[in-house]
């Protein structure tokens, strides 16, 4: 008898606690939401698209998703949040068709319904997770920083790797091959400074500066045999704007593109990539391996000159077979001719585009608030701004899904001073939907409250495998694997 009133009470307190929406006034107005889900393009294993309602003082939110297959969730809250297992259940349900969002809210006993919205669940598959670096934004000295692993299924997040390791290290410039993270490069800057290479569970701390190479190895790309990978050398300084509107400008005072072979621990080095009167810099190989692609600018006085430099896309052919360099520099994009500079162009992995920030002047574009996305097509040399990504603030760093039909990028859009993480779909036929910030499961408390910027995203197949004390411990030793140049 116990257990049956425990149970018949918990039934009356759900179903008290349900706040049915009765005979709401209807508007054909869209509900007002944080973070903007309207009309998104998600992939079916995404974590719950959680929302709040910003429109107002309310009292409750009344959200019903129906999927155009079947199923149905509801949930009456102050917020709308979804049960993880029902909401993948749905999705998994209604792959290929869409999901319709009825929201009601209610104000001192009123309820308000909106017009009902659609989110498209998409049938691509995205990868496993996201691997970036949070960091709080600073200009003099860095803070607090990590290396952090999101499950794009669900909300965890793991710090992979973390400054609070080692006084005074920096950690940047992570990269994988081809979201395969049994391939990672790493760069660690300060007073231990190195470059970590892990390549199928072996693990290695690089001294790759030389004496024939501006600094050491950044900006990382791995060639997809995982036989080598490319790093530009930059010598590289930051000055602060006393009369304009942005901050910070980060700048090349020279700058060098080579290639990296980790079975060999060899530099290779081309005479058309070290020229002194140019400046070389984010590599990246094609998705066939047989060129390289790079941002090249004309050398200027620096930093006098800043605003006159423009970066071209260029590329050089490269033999995988025997790590040598072609004799002859393409530029696909002409700076001069557009009056834009070229930064992290990152080739999708299906060999139809290479996707860019275009920028006014300069390589650093997280600084530069006109920075845009652009796509160029290999197959016909036609480029557009991809105007559904884009937006009146800054985008920059993105990266690609191994199936190239996903991207990751990094907006200032939300508040003009944090970057945050927007995903995206784009179809075979190059059209980009509608992109959508990375869910979290309470958005605008959560980052309401964030002091940190994302920083270059990075797709991964499976969760990253590191061995935390040991790394640790040999980024404080003097052991270094120092490189060589080829001869």
């Amino acid at each position: 008898m116990k257990k049956y009133l425990i149970c018949i009470l918990s039934v009356w307190l759900l179903t008290a606690c349900s706040h049915p929406v009765n005979n709401p006034e209807k508007t054909e107005e869209w509900p007002e939401i944080y973070p903007d889900y309207i009309g998104v393009t998600i992939p079916a294993t995404i974590a719950p698209m959680n929302f709040d309602y910003i429109g107002g003082k309310h009292d409750r939110i009344d959200v019903t998703v129906t999927g155009s297959k079947s199923g149905k969730i509801h949930v009456n809250a102050r917020t709308a949040s979804f049960p993880e297992d029902e909401w993948h259940k749905l999705l998994e349900s209604n792959k290929g068709d869409s999901l319709l969002f009825t929201v009601s809210v209610k104000n001192e006993n009123k309820w308000k319904q909106y017009r009902p919205f659609s989110m498209y669940v998409g049938d691509a598959p995205i990868d496993y997770g996201v691997v970036y670096r949070k960091v709080i934004p600073g200009y003099e000295v860095y803070s607090k920083m990590g290396i952090c692993e999101r499950n794009l299924s669900s909300f965890e997040e793991r710090v992979l790797l973390e400054n609070a390791m080692v006084p005074g290290m920096c950690l940047n410039c992570h990269a994988f091959n081809r979201t395969n993270p049994g391939h990672l490069s790493l760069h660690i800057r300060g007073q231990h400074g190195a470059t970590l290479m892990q390549i199928e569970g072996n693990r290695e701390l690089l001294n790759t500066k030389t004496d024939s190479t501006l600094s050491a190895c950044v900006y990382p790309y791995w060639h997809p045999e995982g036989k080598y990978i490319a790093y530009s050398v930059n010598r590289t300084t930051q000055s602060f704007h006393t009369a304009k509107a942005e901050r910070i400008e980060v700048m090349d005072m020279a700058s060098d593109v080579l290639v990296y072979q980790p079975e060999t621990h060899e530099l290779l080095l081309s005479p058309l990539l070290q020229k002194k009167e140019a400046f070389e810099t984010f590599p990246a190989f094609s998705a066939d391996g047989k060129k390289l692609y790079f941002c090249s600018a004309v050398g200027k006085p620096m930093p006098e000159k800043y605003d006159e430099i423009r970066y071209s896309l260029c590329c050089i052919d490269f033999n995988p077979d025997n790590g040598t360099f072609g004799e002859r520099i393409d530029t696909l994009i002409n700076a001069e001719d557009l009056k834009k500079s070229v930064s992290f162009p990152r080739p999708s992995y299906d060999g139809k585009y290479i996707m860019l920030t275009l920028s006014d002047y300069g390589n650093f574009s997280i600084w530069h608030k006109e920075a845009d996305l652009w796509l160029l097509n290999l197959q016909d040399g036609t480029m557009h701004a991809i105007e559904e990504a884009n937006s009146n603030n800054t985008e920059s760093y993105h990266s690609w899904s191994s199936n190239s039909r996903w991207f990751v990028f990094s907006s200032r859009r939300d508040d003009g001073l944090y970057t945050r993480l927007y995903l995206a779909y784009i179809g075979p036929d190059g059209h980009v939907c509608k992109p959508f910030m990375l869910p979290q499961e309470k958005p605008l408390e959560y980052y309401d409250r964030l002091i940190y910027s994302y920083n270059v995203p990075e797709f991964t197949n499976r969760p990253i495998q590191l061995e935390h004390r040991k790394i640790e411990n040999e980024i404080v030793s003097s052991k270094r694997v120092k490189v060589k140049i080829h001869k």
